[in-house]
């Protein structure tokens, strides 16, 4: 049907993280982004979701991307919200996965990347999964926030640490479905419950048997729920 949908990956990742969202592409054009100082991408990493939301702006501009539908993970949900609230004109709709309307960091994230960046990784996994998540899959998890340096992954924790909507996003119009695990240790329910109160005509699906990551703990769920709501939006 031509829509199109842009990744955005979250703190310390790349757009690895959403391999098993490739598998949309029969259906909808995906897009996956590396932010700024992240994969493959070039410059330094921003410290405010702001600095990341020009960004991301630019690229919609340039890729010819405008009416597209964002798809934001933790950081990067809150890349979507700043997004469909400077410049609803650009986008369709946004999905929001495991983020909130403000993203408080647990000091200790702060601690650890500052001392060692595995601490750090094996750290934030360890939260970041639910307890029926694979070894495999935690490991996977680890080898990829490593590929981040330090100086990414605090700017990310910074940008995430300084974020707060939650007096603005009442004036968000776009269509949007919030999803989250219901294991979530990093951003709990309740953020994507005030999500979907203060979004207009939101709609939320709490993921069972999934934690912050459930993009891979569940994604042939989370591809079903993005494409629905994808159709039923047009």
């Amino acid at each position: 049907n031509g829509e199109i949908a842009l990744f955005l990956h979250g703190s310390g990742w790349n757009l690895n993280v959403w391999h098993n969202q490739r598998a949309l592409s029969s259906s909808l054009e995906v897009v996956l982004l590396d932010l700024p100082g992240h994969g493959g991408s070039d410059g330094p990493p921003c410290d405010s979701v702001a600095a990341y939301q020009r960004s991301v702006y630019k690229t919609i501009l340039s890729h010819q991307l405008k009416g597209c539908y964002v798809v934001g993970h933790s950081l990067g949900g809150a890349i979507a919200l700043s997004l469909a609230c400077a410049c609803p004109e650009l986008i369709k709709g946004i999905i929001l996965i495991g983020t909130g309307a403000k993203l408080k960091v647990l000091p200790d994230i702060f601690e650890r990347v500052t001392l060692d960046k595995k601490t750090a990784a094996e750290y934030v996994t360890a939260l970041a999964f639910s307890e029926h998540a694979t070894i495999q899959l935690r490991e996977y998890a680890i080898s990829e926030t490593m590929k981040a340096d330090q100086r990414t992954m605090y700017s990310d924790f910074r940008a995430c640490d300084g974020f707060d909507m939650r007096d603005m996003i009442q004036s968000i119009n776009a269509p949007s479905l919030v999803l989250c695990g219901n294991d979530d240790k990093l951003t709990p329910p309740k953020y994507s419950e005030f999500l979907n109160r203060s979004l207009a005509g939101s709609r939320l699906e709490i993921i069972a048997n999934a934690g912050h990551m459930l993009m891979l703990e569940q994604p042939l769920k989370i591809n079903e729920t993005i494409l629905k709501f994808v159709k039923e939006t047009v």
